[in-house]
């Protein structure tokens, strides 16, 4: 008998059935709440020659222009690393979602939540917007992750 492939003594993961159209949706949305995420990481990036613009506040009182000046390679470093680890999370997280792991579903309504918390920390009219927006995306795939549709789907294989 012909094998394409050499046998591994690992085992084969059953693949099971299609994603729903919920699930493919919800991935969907999450690649949009990743797009819209670098939104703020543009702007901030356009914005980084003017820093004294942050208006940055550390225990109580605003930073000086030259204590801005002396922190500026840290803040760019931590704007930046802050700024992809929010689209990394909804690409992930659609990946998974997109597969079934049952994991991901959870955790995806766990940042979910988190997201809510943060709708509360903005204060510039771009920063809410892109909040509010990436919230309203998340709500909506985490709804259709839920959905009776899509829990067959995130069952593990022969749990009927």
């Amino acid at each position: 008998m012909y094998q394409p492939y050499p046998s591994t003594s690992q085992p084969v993961r059953p693949l099971g059935p299609p994603a729903p159209a919920p699930v493919l949706t919800a991935v969907k949305l999450m690649y949009a709440g990743a797009a819209v995420s670098t939104v703020p990481l543009i702007i901030a990036l356009a914005l980084v020659g003017d820093i004294k613009a942050y208006h940055l506040r550390y225990l109580g009182h605003s930073l000086t222009a030259a204590e801005l000046s002396h922190w500026r390679p840290l803040i760019i470093t931590v704007v930046i690393a802050f700024g992809l680890v929010v689209p990394a999370l909804w690409l992930w997280m659609a990946r998974a979602n997109g597969q079934g792991r049952k994991w991901a579903r959870i955790l995806s309504t766990v940042l979910l939540g988190l997201a809510t918390l943060q709708l509360t920390g903005n204060n510039g009219v771009v920063q809410v917007f892109c909040a509010a927006l990436a919230w309203l995306i998340g709500l909506a795939a985490v709804w259709l992750l839920w959905r009776p549709a899509s829990s067959a789907f995130f069952k593990p294989q022969g749990v009927v």
